[in-house]
């Protein structure tokens, strides 16, 4: 089961193959400085049920040093949190957060993983937080790929408005190989954006990659990677981005 949107944590209740990380009762890895307690109480007992495994997924760790650069003396913008893996992980290397996420547990719950980032319950597709002005990096890893295309092109415009010139995004997308979860089809709503298991999910080619930035950016980089986040492999399309209009 892939995570529901704008959370990222996996889901098996079987014992962890070779590779897994065991996480606590309260469904995150288990990490000092983390009140696992506290953090329980955030999240639903259903959603306990469903959250016995999470794998690493340490995409950022090549991009750090990019992003510690390019914050400069502002924060970092995090769309869609989820349970904070990301949050903590640019919280743990000194840099701040602002950030946001549809769910109000998984805010609740990230507020409590990293009580340093400032987190609050929203909507992309709304304005964006009042401090999301003149920013060096925003991040959205998985959080872009639920909504029609003109939702999209829009949420992709205002993060772009929101970065200073010079200024970077680093996202991740769904891919049209990510046949484990969706791409093979369900009923479509648009091109590529199908209705998969009682949720709209999109799924990006090269070409559609490409052209959802094609105003106003520069594209860094752009891989088609696959992440052992979840129980089984994920496909998706990796990109830095940077504004330059």
């Amino acid at each position: 089961m892939e995570a529901s949107p704008w959370t990222s944590v996996a889901a098996n209740s079987s014992p962890p193959p070779s590779g897994a990380v065991a996480i606590s009762q309260c469904g995150v890895a288990q990490c000092p400085g983390i009140n696992h307690a506290k953090l329980a109480e955030a999240i639903s007992k259903d959603k306990l049920k469903n959250m016995s495994l999470m794998f690493p997924d340490p995409w950022l760790d090549r991009w750090l040093s990019l992003i510690k650069t390019r914050s400069g003396d502002r924060p970092v913008l995090e769309i869609g949190c989820g349970y904070g893996d990301d949050t903590s992980i640019l919280a743990n290397v000194g840099l701040q957060v602002i950030g946001f996420d549809l769910s109000a547990e998984a805010v609740a719950a990230t507020r409590s993983r990293v009580p340093s980032a400032h987190v609050e319950q929203g909507d992309v597709r709304d304005q964006l937080p009042e401090e999301a002005i003149n920013l060096g990096v925003a991040l959205a890893s998985l959080s872009l790929h639920y909504f029609t295309w003109d939702d999209t092109v829009s949420i992709v415009n205002r993060i772009r408005l929101s970065l200073r010139h010079g200024g970077i995004l680093l996202c991740r997308l769904n891919s049209t190989e990510d046949k484990n979860f969706g791409a093979d089809g369900g009923e479509e709503i648009e091109l590529n954006y199908f209705l998969v298991k009682g949720k709209s999910k999109r799924f990006f080619n090269e070409s559609t990659v490409r052209q959802l930035f094609s105003n106003g950016w520069n594209i860094l980089s752009l891989e088609h990677v696959t992440t052992n986040k979840y129980q089984k492999p994920k496909a998706a399309w990796e990109i830095v981005l940077e504004r330059v209009i």
